[in-house]
């Protein structure tokens, strides 16, 4: 009778472990998949989408407010550089055709037997090291004398003409150095803000009023002060012209360091108004507030700038009524708005 065998018991090894490695691995993903860990976060609802919009939006002026006062800057470093090295140039002309005629007496008195120091000022590689050599002075007459002592004045004055321009020119650097900075800046967050508005349908960009139609339709319910009345309450003839100026322009887009004809950033439309008033207005919005005298909300009267924020990085012109004109963003182009619309931070009377 043959002999049975026990049924070899398997171990825990081979496809039967993996199976168990799978199972177990499927079962931590479950459980991953519920605790919430490792998945994309949910999109941002349009209310969302605009607070951050209208952040992105603010933070890109500040950074075009400081564009702005760097360009302005550097632009005048560039005039005074440009003033200096014109003057340089003007007094190297006037030093050669001293140095010549102080060559052209020496070679005189050479051909007479005499060897004039002179000869050795013409031909030096540094004038002004040799203009101050003790034994050149002594062997000079008077009228050479003289004449070397303006070489000599000219050749400092000429040097400190090109200290300056070297102090200048490494401001220049900076402030280049600084619009570069601020540009990237102000492309980063416009980027990002035009981004996230395509994500959003036009119908909800409409009701979020990123579109521009939220603050046209505040204004329209707070009644548009029209040109003539906003003009007769002005301060003053050149207030009105500046009010006829924005007037002129709503509807024209926003473009960050713009100062029109066609087209403005927040200062730069402020600026361009008064500039047709005949009145001339710092660049940013920084310094224009301290251009005028400073009034209160309770004071306001048309063509008194309006400023917001804490930082005051964004400036209208106040028509009436409650409403002022600005530029107010790259959303939206030119146009009338309520004061309420942003934080007021102060207001001043240019005339």
């Amino acid at each position: 009778m043959a002999a049975h065998r026990k049924p070899r018991q398997r171990s825990l090894g081979g496809n039967t472990a993996r199976t168990a490695a799978t199972i177990a691995l499927a079962g931590a993903a479950t459980a991953t998949a519920f605790d919430g860990t490792g998945h994309a976060e949910p999109p941002l609802s349009p209310a969302q989408v605009k607070a951050k919009v209208d952040k992105l939006y603010q933070e890109a002026e500040v950074a075009t407010e400081k564009y702005d006062g760097a360009k302005e800057k550097a632009a005048q470093t560039q005039q005074r550089l440009n003033v200096l090295r014109d003057e340089a140039a003007r007094r190297t002309d006037r030093l050669n055709s001293a140095r010549e005629a102080l060559g052209s007496a020496a070679a005189a008195q050479y051909r007479n037997g005499g060897i004039d120091p002179s000869v050795q000022l013409l031909l030096s590689s540094d004038p002004g090291r040799y203009l101050d050599d003790a034994a050149f002075a002594e062997r000079l007459d008077g009228r050479q004398a003289a004449a070397v002592k303006r070489v000599r004045t000219q050749l400092r004055e000429i040097e400190q003409l090109r200290g300056a321009a070297r102090v200048e020119l490494a401001s220049l650097k900076s402030r280049q150095a600084e619009l570069s900075r601020q540009k990237r800046t102000i492309t980063e967050k416009l980027g990002e803000a035009r981004q996230l508005l395509a994500g959003l349908t036009w119908s909800e960009r409409a009701a979020l009023g990123v579109d521009g139609r939220a603050s046209r339709d505040a204004a329209r319910d707070l009644g548009p002060v029209p040109l003539a009345v906003s003009t007769a309450m002005a301060p003053g003839p050149r207030a009105a012209a500046a009010l006829a100026y924005a007037y002129s322009k709503l509807g024209s887009p926003y473009v960050w360091g713009a100062t029109g004809p066609d087209a403005f950033d927040c200062s730069g439309l402020v600026q361009a108004a008064y500039r047709s008033a005949g009145i001339s207005l710092p660049r940013t919005t920084y310094a224009q507030i301290g251009a005028g005298r400073r009034v209160s909300r309770a004071e306001l009267l048309p063509g008194d700038l309006v400023f917001f924020y804490s930082g005051v990085s964004h400036v209208g012109i106040y028509v009436g009524n409650g409403q002022m004109i600005h530029a107010p963003n790259p959303s939206a182009p030119v146009r009338l708005a309520p004061i309420d619309l942003m934080p007021f931070a102060g207001a001043t009377r240019v005339v």
